[in-house]
């Protein structure tokens, strides 16, 4: 067992990034179990199909709204207290919307404002939450880290809370945000564990005013190469990238022929596809740079685009989510880690807080794009846009991901 546990997380990272690494997956779980039992709460108090939606709606909405915000108070104040706090909430709304439910007197109103407060609170726990690995361990192990990080992510929150989401809220509807209280509670408890070491240089507070401190995150990102090309490049690989996911249940049900539990094993297999890309990713790093990991990320996401464009066979689709999901995995811990590398401490919150915008700015774009395309054209349209948009970015950006190094 403590060769396993040693191979897993090992020993050089601390035991205060074990800590958080704990709370980090307990929560991922309850986040997890929240993506399937959340909609499925709105639409066993509703039909209309209006209101159903908003339950999406929140999920995307809080990040564009508060992200920047988050990003400010990360700056400003004890992270680790944020993330505390945040969680904490989040409890005290889980345990009141239980209340309600048990009391049958739960409406569809308070419930969309409820996901809306989780959602929100969520925004800056995870703001706070990724400024506190670079704080613990050294840069050289910040690879290893993060993708022990992503690894819950995926596994936890994308590829098995959802379905235990759904299964606990079959066996009654309190069920799953019983058990989202319970395990966003540990995990406070968890990171209240963690021990942060005194700021890198003293502290360095923001400067004063939200706008200022906004602005002074823009300009360091603007004038960084590295991490401004990041920031272009998940802008504009988003745009592209939530034109064609935005119809994906469409286009698996009228050109591939599958049902629902054909459509959720489809998308299953692109987590999967990250669990192997987190086993292959630390031997990846040694063998090439961090720059040609992420050309050839692009080069994969925008033949994604293509084969789903041509393809009418769910067995040939299953490969692509498989091959596009160790990408995402790999794309996004890379991501993370050239940013801490590069970003000053005092200024992690901010500067991720702008590549959270990037983030859901593109996704936004992208989704109301495919919508478009998909209604007028057809429901490949998207994918085609997609594929044509990526491949014309890959060729604008080449050039700039030379900046993306390891160091």
């Amino acid at each position: 067992m403590g060769r396993l546990v040693e191979a897993a997380v090992p020993a050089r990272l601390g035991s205060a990034y074990r800590w958080l690494l704990a709370s980090s997956w307990t929560s991922n779980l309850g986040d997890g179990i929240a993506l399937a039992a959340g909609p499925l709460l709105v639409a066993s108090l509703t039909g209309n199909a209006f209101l159903v939606s908003l339950a999406a709606l929140l999920r995307w909405a809080p990040p564009l709204v508060f992200g920047l915000y988050a990003g400010v108070l990360s700056d400003r104040l004890d992270r680790r207290r944020i993330v505390m706090v945040a969680d904490g909430l989040r409890g005290v709304v889980l345990g009141g919307l239980v209340a309600l439910m048990l009391a049958d007197r739960l409406s569809v109103a308070v419930a969309l404002v409820a996901l809306g407060l989780l959602t929100t609170g969520e925004v800056f726990a995870d703001n706070a939450g990724q400024t506190l690995a670079p704080m613990l361990v050294h840069r050289d192990d910040l690879v290893v880290a993060n993708a022990r990080l992503q690894a819950g992510y995926i596994t936890l929150n994308q590829l098995a809370g959802p379905p235990l989401g759904a299964l606990l809220f079959a066996a009654g509807r309190t069920w799953p945000f019983a058990a989202e209280c319970l395990l966003v509670t540990a995990g406070v408890l968890l990171v209240a564990r963690t021990a942060l070491p005194p700021p890198a240089g003293g502290p360095a507070e923001a400067p004063a005013g939200v706008w200022r401190a906004v602005a002074e995150a823009v300009r360091w990102t603007w004038r960084h190469a590295a991490v401004r090309t990041l920031s272009l490049t998940i802008l504009v690989f988003n745009v592209t990238f939530g034109a064609a996911w935005s119809v994906l249940v469409l286009y698996a049900q009228q050109r591939l022929g599958l049902g629902a539990v054909g459509f959720g094993l489809l998308t299953t297999l692109g987590a999967v596809g990250g669990l192997v890309g987190t086993g292959l990713y630390g031997r990846l790093t040694r063998l090439v740079s961090l720059g040609n990991i992420m050309r050839a990320g692009l080069i994969i996401e925008t033949l994604t685009h293509l084969a789903f464009a041509v393809t009418t066979s769910p067995r040939v689709a299953a490969a692509i989510l498989f091959v596009f999901g160790a990408h995402a995995f790999i794309w996004g811990t890379t991501s993370i880690t050239v940013r801490q590398r590069a970003v000053p401490e005092h200024l992690q919150g901010r500067v991720g807080s702008v590549n959270t915008i990037s983030v859901f700015g593109g996704l936004v774009v992208g989704s109301l794009l495919g919508g478009v395309l998909a209604t007028r054209i057809g429901v490949t349209a998207p994918f085609w846009f997609a594929f044509a948009g990526s491949a014309v970015f890959v060729v604008l950006l080449w050039r700039q991901l030379a900046h993306i190094a390891h160091d």
